[in-house]
């Protein structure tokens, strides 16, 4: 491999261009030498966290000079000219302090590279009174655990008292301790009587009338003031109180006639359920949550669907998950233990009493079936069949009495129910794990193209009548009907280069997408040994080998050095055998070879693996150190070229090769990365699924290690406490007994490979990083940022390169729109937005730096732009800078010949946090508890199996 060619001097002076990085002599600023005082883990970091001397005072540690839109950060809205201070200002005059003691970073203007258009957002203008609205704390005797009764009683409150003690006012409820009114109560404290008939309790007991006694007392005043100060840009923090009670407003009536499901409403009515298989069906709904934004305050309204428990008879629900050929007979112990997992904890009401429709709780099923099953009737024990007991109590005569009972009401005296008198209640969330089919018929069911899923949001917003909304009128909020036309650009895409030895050596991608037809890779990796291994029964070795022929020879098109002949012939081993044939193998190939390793394995997979894959990959990674590839049999049958394209492109960089570089990487021309020596993070913490109480969450980091490419990335992972955001390896001290105080740490370690790979120490820290949700935003900073200065310290005294933090966020409900659907040159042909169309005003956040990119072709559904937040930045990126270089990242993914919705950095580290669940032991990832992993307090989290040297060197996880 050749390495690119020295930078050229210095277009001009560092002094003219005011980047103050220490240039052609110029002294450079020491960036802030005070660490962030690093918070203990468990106490998650940010309350006592002593932030910096500067960060009070301003964003990051350096302003730029000379270039015209650098100014000091002020209280004014990021718009308008503004003086540059001089290069040697430090005094700084910083926005107001916000209570957390950290100011994030400022917008420092807006962007104007790209082609202008307009595009729609699902965000709805809400317009606030000019009152302040007032806040009651309340306090319900008996305590009451359920926010459902809590609203019912304070429903039942309103209702009896709203005309005469409430002085006609509607108050608006949290379901906790909290009650808002527009204006004032009659009486500053007042204690109420309500009676109300308890909820059914699932246990069989009859609904009582239960007393309770309600006491409102005046708390504050909810202050509008200063909500209106921050989103004109006059303040720094929002006062995220006042929000919460617009929310609490504004959800108020939905509560009411929808099933709330955290931020979202569901209902049968929105539109038609629709069965995703074992007795489950999609109900549709929307997500509602205000926000503050330039233009005010926003509603942000999204379609939304999840999964229910279908309100069936259980002997319906229970044909559904067996078969109705299983019903005939009495159920094995491997069905029942299947029908009592799903229906554990499932709400069921009795059917076979007319008029009394009783609720229970399923709390197991018998292990007898229905006609062995008899229960004392008295204290003397006389005995009974549950059969006799329905016939003679109720006149029911049980006919699949081959089947066991349910269990319902406590565990210390069980009642039985037989499951054909027994159906769902309606309206119950499936919150387990569902299955691929079922996956992907929810998938259909959200899958909207653009055009429908606008429509449908009109829809909601229509049919949610915010204009007739009792509480909306009462609290004087209006919400407007119409989608918010933005500004946005599209910003070009970058040229990519490919190597010489091809016909095509540069490319401009068209609409987010090229291929590699007459083009090679720019660095092409080398494999002299390898072999293949078949686990699919249905795949004969003609045909194996036909295929690794064929896939051998699209490596070589693709600018590979690939041997055609494998070490040995395709071996043939069974699934559940796959640590013995890996073993087999590599033992084989290692006498043949004398010594020498391979250096690749492909792996040939049932359609339907199960474990196999996740082992493949633990064993090769962690105990064998061989790189593998893995082929599903109907690729193998239906060999695409386009396949075996993409296939290629994953196996040279695992190998360690370059697919495609930018031409302004190699041309020195990327402004803040190749001026000097830069290195790219990604981070990710990825947690274990509902359900899952005790297996660990897991972290990743990659890191570029080639500069001024910034392409290749090497990936480091840990295992941490079980749902833990905080990354808490990215640097570590501890005590070695032979080596004294020892440090490391996942930053640390990649900050010494790219020395060691380029040469030269990183002199600029970028870091995106993916998974963190806005409450969560100080903690990450102020811990990580920390961390990734306490490594930078460790390997040299003053050694603090300057650090931008960029959260990466896809878990959000914001949704761009073409601005007129019948113009095809603004959409792609799936009929969204176009890729780089950027959004970095009206529906971002008042002040900070922040923006929406769509920088991927929509291939179906609705494209969902990725929300990127510069929470701190001591580069001084201007907006353009960070827009263009985040969107020019997303040419540059390894596995495919398309843009991706997130910038690489952020997708590596997935994909290894990910790739790292197989690491797990087999019980740990099986639902099953060990006693080595952590609980939720973190204490002891068994670590990974290491990552065996030569994987960790490539980009193993691709």
């Amino acid at each position: 491999m050749t390495p690119p060619p020295p930078p050229p001097p210095p277009r001009q002076p560092a002094a003219a261009r005011g980047r103050g990085k220490g240039h052609a002599g110029q002294p450079r600023k020491q960036p802030l030498q005070t660490s962030v005082a690093q918070p203990k883990a468990e106490t998650a970091a940010a309350a006592a966290a002593v932030p910096p001397p500067e960060a009070a005072k301003k964003c990051g540690g350096r302003r730029r000079g000379g270039r015209g839109r650098a100014r000091p950060v002020d209280t004014r809205p990021a718009s308008g000219p503004a003086v540059a201070p001089a290069a040697t200002t430090r005094a700084v005059i910083g926005p107001p302090v916000t209570s957390k003691g950290l100011a994030f970073c400022r917008r420092p203007g807006f962007g104007t590279v790209g082609a202008r258009c307009v595009v729609k957002a699902n965000h709805f203008l809400a317009e606030i009174p000019d009152k302040d609205l007032t806040q009651y704390d309340v306090k319900i005797t008996p305590e009451v655990s359920s926010r459902y009764v809590n609203r019912a009683i304070i429903a039942e409150l309103v209702r009896l008292y709203r005309d005469s003690d409430l002085g006609t006012r509607l108050p608006a409820y949290d379901g906790r301790s909290s009650l808002y009114t527009a204006g004032a109560l009659p009486f500053d404290a007042r204690e109420f009587v309500v009676r109300l008939a308890d909820e059914d309790s699932g246990t069989g007991v009859p609904p009582r009338e239960r007393e309770y006694r309600v006491a409102i007392k005046f708390a504050a005043l909810a202050d509008l003031h200063h909500l209106r100060e921050f989103i004109a840009g006059r303040q720094a923090s929002a006062p995220q109180e006042a929000v919460q009670v617009l929310d609490i407003v504004l959800r108020e009536l939905a509560n009411q006639r929808y099933v709330p499901i955290g931020r979202s409403f569901y209902s049968p009515d929105i539109r038609k359920p629709q069965r995703l298989g074992d007795g489950l069906q999609s109900w549709c709904g929307f997500y509602q949550s205000i926000r503050p934004t330039q233009m005010g305050l926003s509603l942000n309204i999204d379609m939304s669907s999840t999964a229910f428990i279908e309100a069936l008879p259980v002997i319906e629900f229970v044909a559904q998950i067996l078969g109705k050929d299983v019903m005939s007979r009495p159920l094995s112990d491997a069905n029942r233990i299947k029908i009592k997992k799903a229906l554990r904890g499932v709400k069921v009401e009795v059917t076979h009493r007319e008029n009394v429709r009783r609720k229970y709780r399923i709390t197991g099923v018998t292990a007898q079936p229905t006609h062995e099953l008899i229960f004392p009737i008295d204290d003397q024990l006389n005995m009974k069949s549950v059969i006799e007991y329905f016939k003679e109590m109720y006149g029911f005569t049980i006919q699949q009495s081959h089947l066991p009972c349910l269990m319902v009401g406590n565990q210390k005296k069980a009642n039985y129910l037989p499951m054909e008198a027994c159906k769902i209640v309606e309206g119950q969330r499936y919150t387990k794990r569902l299955n691929e089919k079922q996956i992907t018929s929810l998938l259909k069911v959200t899958c909207q193209r653009p055009r429908e899923k606008e429509m449908d949001i009109l829809q909601t917003v229509h049919q949610n009548g915010y204009d007739q909304d009792p509480y909306a009128k009462e609290f004087g909020i209006n919400i407007s009907e119409k989608l918010t036309s933005v500004e946005a650009r599209v910003l070009p895409a970058p040229w990519l280069k490919y190597n010489d030895a091809g016909k095509e050596k540069e490319c401009l991608p068209q609409v987010g997408q090229w291929n590699m037809l007459n083009k090679k890779v720019i660095n092409g990796g080398k494999v002299s040994h390898w072999a293949c291994i078949n686990f699919s029964r249905s795949v004969q070795e003609t045909t194996a080998r036909g295929f690794c022929q064929e896939l051998a020879q699209m490596c070589q098109i693709s600018g590979m050095e690939f041997n055609s002949e494998p070490v040995l012939p395709i071996y043939s081993a069974r699934p559940d055998q796959v640590a013995k044939a890996l073993k087999h193998v590599y033992n084989v190939a290692l006498h043949k070879l004398k010594g020498k390793e391979l250096e690749l394995v492909l792996a040939i997979l049932p359609d339907n693996n199960g474990a196999l894959y996740g082992d493949i990959k633990r064993i090769c990674e962690t105990d064998l150190g061989l790189i593998t590839q893995c082929c599903l049999t109907k690729h193998v049958f239906k060999i695409s070229k386009q396949y075996l394209a993409n296939v290629s492109l994953k196996i040279n960089v695992k190998m360690g090769g370059r697919n495609t570089v930018l031409v302004d990487a190699l041309s020195w021309r990327i402004p803040l990365v190749s001026d000097i020596p830069t290195i790219i993070f990604g981070a990710d913490v990825t947690h274990p699924e509902t359900g899952e109480d005790s297996s660990p969450s897991i972290a990743a980091v990659v890191a570029s290690q080639d500069w001024p490419e910034v392409t290749k990335y090497a990936g480091l992972v840990c295992a941490q406490a079980h749902r833990q955001e905080l990354i808490q390896d990215l640097y570590k001290t501890w005590h070695d007994p032979q080596r004294g105080t020892v440090t490391g740490g996942m930053v640390r370690e990649l900050l010494i490979s790219f020395r060691k790979a380029t040469g030269q120490k990183p002199q600029r820290i970028i870091f995106y990083r993916d998974g963190v949700s806005e409450g969560q935003f100080y903690q990450v900073l102020l811990y990580e940022l920390d961390a990734i200065r306490k490594a930078c310290a460790s390997l040299e005294p003053n050694y603090q390169p300057p650090v931008t933090f960029v959260v990466v966020q896809k878990r959000h409900h914001t949704r761009l729109f073409a601005n007129n659907h019948k113009d095809r040159s603004s959409m792609d042909k799936s009929g969204n937005i176009l890729p780089g169309t950027v959004v970095d005003s009206k529906i971002c956040h008042p002040t900070e730096f922040d923006f929406y990119l769509c920088s991927h072709a929509g291939i179906q559904g609705t494209s969902r732009p990725a929300h990127y937040h510069v929470l701190w930045d001591e580069n001084n990126f201007s907006a353009d800078e960070m827009q263009t270089l985040t969107n020019n990242l997303c040419y540059t993914y390894a596995r495919c010949t398309r843009s991706v919705s997130v910038v690489p950095p952020a997708y590596y580290a997935h994909l290894a946090a990910f790739r790292a669940r197989f690491y797990l032991e087999p019980e740990l990832s099986e639902n099953h508890t060990s006693k080595s992993s952590s609980g939720t307090n973190g204490t002891s989290v068994k670590p990974l199996p290491a990552v065996k040297e030569k994987v960790k060197r490539v980009m193993f996880y691709c």
